[in-house]
């Protein structure tokens, strides 16, 4: 059984607002990301260079991007957000599988709150899914 280099199709999303099933496919995540912002220092004397030392982590955005659900938690969580301002940070596990559904990796998304929501347009020439794309904000994510 080779598990390496993993696939990137089979995930899951569970979020620690929901019980449904459904509000943990997704078709895509993008934004686990981490780097260091820095500071750079010249120092007197020496042109040839610059220090660069670390400061702080940045972690990106979180995209979710999934078909359009009815009576979703998420995105019911979402729309408290947007239209009560009712921020409530939650967090999520996002897991990558392998071919028997069993977890290879799983990153844990701490104090994530909604940025933005959005839905695919709508087209009646074309022959497609009504998607849906959640774009959160978080703390930190640790890799478990």
């Amino acid at each position: 059984m080779a598990y390496y280099p993993p696939t990137s199709f089979s995930f899951a999303v569970y979020f620690s607002i929901s019980d449904m099933d459904n509000d943990t496919r997704f078709q895509s995540v993008s934004g686990l990301n981490v780097e260091y912002e820095t500071e750079t220092i010249k120092e007197g004397g020496e042109n040839r260079f610059e220090h660069k030392l670390p400061i702080r982590t940045k972690y990106s955005d979180l995209v979710l991007k999934r078909g359009l659900l009815v009576n979703s938690k998420v995105v019911k969580w979402c729309l408290d957000a947007f239209e009560s301002r009712t921020f409530a940070p939650a967090n999520l596990e996002i897991i990558l599988l392998n071919e028997n559904g069993q977890s290879l990796k799983t990153w844990s998304v701490i104090g994530a709150w909604p940025k933005k929501w959005s839905i695919s347009d709508f087209n009646a020439q074309e022959n497609s899914l009504a998607i849906e794309s959640l774009e959160l904000s978080y703390q930190y994510f640790k890799l478990l």
